[in-house]
This record gives structure tokens, sequence and C-alpha cells, in this order.
């Protein structure tokens, strides 16, 4: 890592991604920070003659270490100790945003504040002067509006400045007498105050820090600043009771004091923000609300990506035949045309879907829409032992379930997570559509839409009761309190949209993409291969050739399983196709049944053939909607949540969707 380290940071919705993006343009990277699942962003500027290597922390609203991002926030402010902290504050809501500010004059941070949306504070009516600002907290405070780009360079000469200042420690009148008391003690360990802000540990161990207390364990001064720590809180416990409430009582003495100096002028007034929440968060208008601007996404997502998902799908094919023409040797020619060109296919065929779902969805984000649908939700999901964040990783699984599950990474709580991660593939991806028109085109002629319908509603429904039942058994307790700022409507920035979707379009292609990739290789090798050797490419193409090969011999093995539902071998084989991805589902059977890939053909094969009926048919689509979604499902729960809970998601949703597809045909079979 080379260049000056700064660390931006603030909380959410404050305008961090935009300042970042500004300040690096496409000089960054994206990655994991070590051990945990959150995403982590990196970048470069230079700026008189120097140069910046930028660090995006998580959005937080404290450094108290409750949530995963806070622990991250706090940790590499303390332990990375960056030559410089960039803290963005939303002017329109100062005095909320000031509270992370003391907390990092506390750790002894070299700060400048980048006082963001200022165009905001005036339709609120605060004026604020920056100057009064920069006097009362001691840092620099550069005014901005950076979604206009206004600021983005008096901030990068006030950042150069800032690195030859020292920062001035914040005061609490009330508190200061015991802090230097115990900062005194804490003081004589000169490996310990090395390594942490003697000032900022005093205060921490005062709130009762879990982690401060840890570090202090492990001195060599332990004994004597456990003994002060003791005789200062039984002291300050007499004087106000709850010490770490008294003194998130005196921040907030200190920033009210600070406000009144800032803000020269204040005239409430109800904004444009709050006229459009009186529509948007309405007690009966808004879920309705949310249901339609879903509705206008998925199909804004898929009209527009078909002609581009059609274009690869057509190159692809094109390509494959070229090789396959051009390569001499059968098994050369198959494992190009039908295995590497084809897997790369199936990757990029999904690439236009997913980027224009990401596109909606970060526009509504920017907007600043999607705080307002998991508050709407909230009441609905909290019933079911879900979190109200939760709703947005469940609505996005309609159009793919991987970066649905990615999304839950806005989940603080653990639980909620893993809870949200578990349930969300039985929300229907795209994928899976082919499957129920083949199915509801073959034995429900005039009543399809009825009928595909009721799979979406399946999926919800089984969705819902798992998420109540895994909340009693395997993450007791109720969801965790669905605090959440509404940030104000924002006119979404097009850079900052591009970028994200960029950004998240990306790290699908390499986490879940290569999976995909290697699971289309793998399938063709175990279709052109049997018990006899090698089958040739024929097999691809002939039912009667396939059936020789190790693919059709697991579907064999497999039929015993799938008897009860009145499934026989091709189905099971269907399914095994299925497992890597569910595009293949149809195409297979068009395989085995003889007729190719179109869907009308397979569907009047499979009404011809007497091998289903219409309740073994729905019971088959029930199957497909449950069991894993795809490998790149997996991969991504795994990426997510470890081994432990892919193998577990995995295991349930196909004993689920056995249960249920059994229920199905014994319900039917008696009416």
């Amino acid at each position: 890592m080379e260049g000056t380290l700064i660390a931006l940071i603030g909380n959410p919705n404050v305008g961090k991604t935009t300042i970042f993006n500004a300040l690096t343009g496409l000089k960054q990277h994206v990655g994991n920070w070590p051990g945990v699942t959150v995403e982590k962003k990196e970048g470069e500027f230079e700026h008189g003659g120097k140069k910046f290597h930028v660090v995006d922390l998580p959005g937080v609203y404290a450094l108290t270490a409750y949530s995963i991002d806070e622990k991250i926030a706090r940790d590499f402010i303390v332990r990375e100790k960056p030559d410089l902290v960039v803290d963005i504050v939303d002017a329109s809501n100062l005095q909320r945003n000031l509270y992370l500010t003391l907390q990092l004059l506390e750790i002894g941070a070299n700060v400048v504040v980048a006082l963001n949306k200022m165009d905001l504070a005036k339709e609120k009516g605060y004026k604020i002067d920056p100057k009064k600002l920069e006097d009362a907290l001691g840092v620099p405070v550069v005014p901005m509006v950076a979604a206009e780009g206004k600021g983005i360079e008096e901030l990068k000469a006030k950042i150069v400045e800032a690195l030859e200042r020292k920062p001035r420690p914040v005061e609490y009148p009330n508190f200061e007498a015991y802090t230097e008391r115990l900062t005194r003690v804490i003081e004589r360990d000169e490996e310990l105050s090395r390594r942490y802000n003697p000032r900022w540990l005093a205060i921490k161990l005062l709130e009762g820090d879990d982690e401060a207390k840890g570090i202090v364990e492990e001195s060599r001064t332990r004994d004597d600043i456990l003994r002060e720590l003791i005789e200062v809180s039984e002291e300050l416990h007499k004087k106000y009771g709850d010490v770490e409430l008294a003194l998130a009582d005196e921040r907030y003495g200190v920033i009210g004091e600070i406000v009144k100096k800032a803000i020269v002028k204040k005239e409430e007034r109800m904004t444009f923000s709050d006229m459009l929440d009186e529509v948007f968060t309405h007690k009966y208008l808004g879920i309705p609300i949310f249901i339609s601007l879903m509705w206008v996404v998925f199909k804004f997502t898929f009209d527009v990506s078909a002609p581009f998902s059609d274009i690869i799908d057509w190159f692809f094919g094109w390509l494959g035949d070229a090789v396959g023409t051009h390569v001499a040797n059968d098994a050369l020619a198959s494992l190009l045309r039908d295995g590497i060109i084809a897997g790369l296919g199936s990757v990029l065929v999904f690439l236009p879907p997913i980027a224009f779902l990401f596109l909606a969805f970060s526009w509504l984000e920017d907007s600043g829409y999607m705080a307002r649908a998991a508050f709407v939700m909230d009441r609905v999901m909290h019933r079911f032992g879900l979190h109200g964040k939760s709703v947005i990783p469940m609505i996005m699984g309609f159009g793919c379930n991987v970066p649905a599950i990615m999304a839950t990474r806005t989940l603080e709580d653990e639980k909620d997570r893993l809870l949200t991660i578990l349930v969300n593939p039985l929300m229907s991806c795209p994928a899976r559509l082919p499957i129920y028109a083949v199915f509801a085109g073959a034995f429900f002629a005039g009543r399809e839409g009825t009928v595909i319908t009721s799979m979406y509603l399946l999926g919800i429904a089984l969705a819902l009761v798992i998420a109540w039942l895994f909340r009693k058994l395997l993450f007791k307790g109720e969801p965790s309190y669905f605090i959440m700022e509404l940030p104000p409507y924002n006119r979404p920035n097009w850079r900052v949209i591009l970028g994200t979707t960029w950004t998240r379009t990306e790290k699908f292609l390499k986490k879940a993409g290569t999976v995909i990739f290697a699971g289309v290789v793998v399938v063709w090798l175990l279709s052109v291969t049997g018990p006899s050797g090698y089958l040739g490419s024929e097999a691809l193409e002939n039912g009667a050739v396939l059936a020789k090969s190790w693919v059709a011999a697991l579907g064999h093995a497999l039929q015993p399983l799938f008897s009860p539902m009145g499934w026989d071998w091709r189905g099971a084989v269907a399914l095994f196709f299925g497992f890597i991805a569910k595009e293949v589902v149809v195409g297979t059977l068009g395989v085995l049944y003889g007729v190719g890939d179109d869907v009308h053909a397979v569907s009047n094969a499979i009404a011809a053939s007497g091998t289903f009926n219409p309740v073994t048919a729905y019971a088959f689509m029930a199957f497909s909607l449950i069991y894993v979604p795809c490998v790149a499902t997996i991969a991504v729960i795994k990426q997510e949540a470890g081994w432990k809970w892919a193998l577990f998601a995995v295991v349930y949703e196909i004993i689920l969707a056995y249960i249920v597809a059994l229920a199905i045909v014994g319900i039917g079979g008696v009416l």
C-alpha cells in the first residue's frame, strides 16, 4: 500500500460513496474485510504532489462495536492509525452526525469534516456557518454538495493542509477529572500507550466497553488500571447512575453547544421529502406502492435485458457451431463447443439481467426509497421472525438469488442475516420460469398464468413459514429492533449508480460466474462419457446415446427416490442438471425427449409421453421451485455464511422439496 493513508467514514446515507468515487475515480478496487464478508473499497488519488490511499469504511452511526460494521470501522482507526480521517457529515442532520465526530476525536484521530448536503440543509431552513463549526470542533470543515461535484477540490486541498496539524482532544466537563485520573494510570504502561490512545481507552473503560477491558486484561499494568477503574466507576455511579448513558448525555450536551454556535439561522419547514413520505410511508398506501414499484423494476429488468441476452446466446451458439465445424477431433470439438464455450455463454447470458437489476436497485437506493420500503414492510416481516430490512434481499431474490443473498450484508444482526440467507433461495428466480411454462402449458392449458403465479406465492409462503420455524428452533429470540433513518430523497447521481452497478456486476461475474462455468464443463464431461468410455458429442443430441452416460446412470440410481412422485429417470436427470443451473432443466428434458430445447416442443412431448399427469407435473414444478436454485447460489451462501450453512441450505431445501412434492402427489391422488 503506497501513499498517505486516508479513511473515509460517516453515517449511512451521508454521500460517502459519492465522495469516495469523486476522489478516486476509476482507481479503486473492491474486496472483503479480513475474516468477514463486509465489502471493503479502496482507491487512490493524487493532489499537491502527494499520493493518497483511501479506504472507504462502512457507514456507521457510532464506534461502539455493537455491529460488524462498527467493529470494522473502529478497529481500522484504532489499530491501523490512518494519517487522516475524513468524517462525512450530513449538514441537514448535523446534531446526530456529530456524535460520530466526537468519538473520532476521542480516539485522537486527525479529522477533516466534509460537511455534505449543504443544499438540503438550506432546504430545511438551516443556515450553517462552516467557520464557526470549525472553531467549535477544532478541526477543518469543508462545506460540500458532493452530488453536484461542489467542494471536492476544496476537500483535497484541506486534506493536504490537515496532515501538518495535530488533533485537539474533545473535553467533557462533568467527566474530565475522572477521565484524567484513569488516563494517568494507563499512561504508566508505555507499551499500552503506544498502541492505543490512553484518553480514548479511559473513556471506553468508563463506558464498560468489553473490547477495551480485553485490551487492559492483556497489559502488564492490568491490576493498577482495573483498580483505578473500579474506584472511578463507583464514584461516577453514585453521582450519575448508569455511566454509559451519562457519557452519552454528556456527548449530546457538547454537541448541543457546538450546534448552537454553528447554526446561525433555523426555520422549520416541510420539505419535499416530508411530502413524499406522506404518500410512500402511508399506513395503507405504502405496501401497494412498494409492490407496484417492484413490479416495475422486474418489468424493466427483463424487458430491457432480454434482447441483450438473446444476442449473447446467439453469439455463443454461433461461436460453438463455428468451432465444431473447424475442429476435426470430435472430443476436442465437443469440449470446446459444448463445454468451454457453452460454459462461458451460460455465465455471460446472465450478465444483462443481473446488470439491469443492479442498475434499477442502485437507482432506488440512491434516491432514498429503499429505506422506505424496509420501513413499510417491517411489521409484516416481523410477524414471521424476519427483520424489516430482510424485505429488500427477499424481493431481489425474484430477480436472482445470488445478488439477493449478497444484499443481506445490510442486516447488522448475524442471526437476522443468516435467517434471511437461508430462506432467500425460496424466492423464485426467472431461471425457474421456463420449467413452469413447460409443465403449465402441457397440463394446465388456459390456466397457465394462475398456475405459474401459484408457484411464486408458494415460494413466498414457504419462506415465511420456514423463517418462523427457524427462528423458533435455530435462531431463538425476537428479530433485532428496527431503528432506521429515513434519509431525504435525492436526485439519483448517475455516476454513483453506474459505478455501484459495475462493482456489483463485476463481483457477480468473478464469484458466481466461475462456479457456473466449472459446473457446466463438469456436466458436459458426465454427459459425453459413460461406463463404456467416450460416447461422442451425439450424446448431447440423442436421448438413446445419453441414456448410456454417467449422468443417465446417476438418474437411474436416483429414480427410486422420485418414484413415489411418479417421475422417471429423465426427470431425475433433469433435476440433476438443474442443480448446476435451472436454465438447464428444460434443455435437458428436450434432449431426453429428443425434441431440442424449444419450450413448446418440450411441453408437447412431455404431455404426449404419459410419464406425467397434472398432479405429478405440479409436484415437479414445486420441487424445482424449492430445491437448490443453482451452484452459484450455494457458492454465494458459502461466501457469505461459510460451508456449514451452505451445506445446511442444500440439505434442508432438498428435504423440504421432497416433502412438499410428496404432499402434493398425496393430496392430488385423494382429490
